[in-house]
């Protein structure tokens, strides 16, 4: 089973785990690396991860769906316009897709 269904069914023990302990049961069970290029900075990233925590629960869609139908980039690109919107809004304002 892939961890983002673990995530997806509501799996207590992989749920309840912090950044680091996320990446050290990535790194060990699905074998995750990091790439080379530069990494997001500053608060985008953890807005990223509300946002995508907010749509996934708000229209029932499963994780690895949701970052197919709305990939990082262009959260990256909404994010000037979206961030300072409550997060309900920013997630009705993308719309179901």
């Amino acid at each position: 089973m892939k961890f983002n269904f673990k995530i997806d069914e509501a799996k207590a023990y992989v749920n309840t785990m912090d950044a680091k302990e996320l990446w050290a049961y990535f790194t060990e069970t699905e074998n995750y690396r990091l790439k080379d290029g530069k990494a997001l900075e500053g608060f985008m990233p953890s807005w990223i991860g509300e946002f995508y925590a907010y749509y996934q629960w708000y229209y029932n869609l499963p994780s690895a769906e949701l970052v197919k139908k709305i990939p990082v980039s262009f959260l990256k690109k909404a994010y000037a316009g979206l961030h300072d919107l409550e997060l309900d809004l920013a997630v009705k304002k993308v719309g179901e897709v």
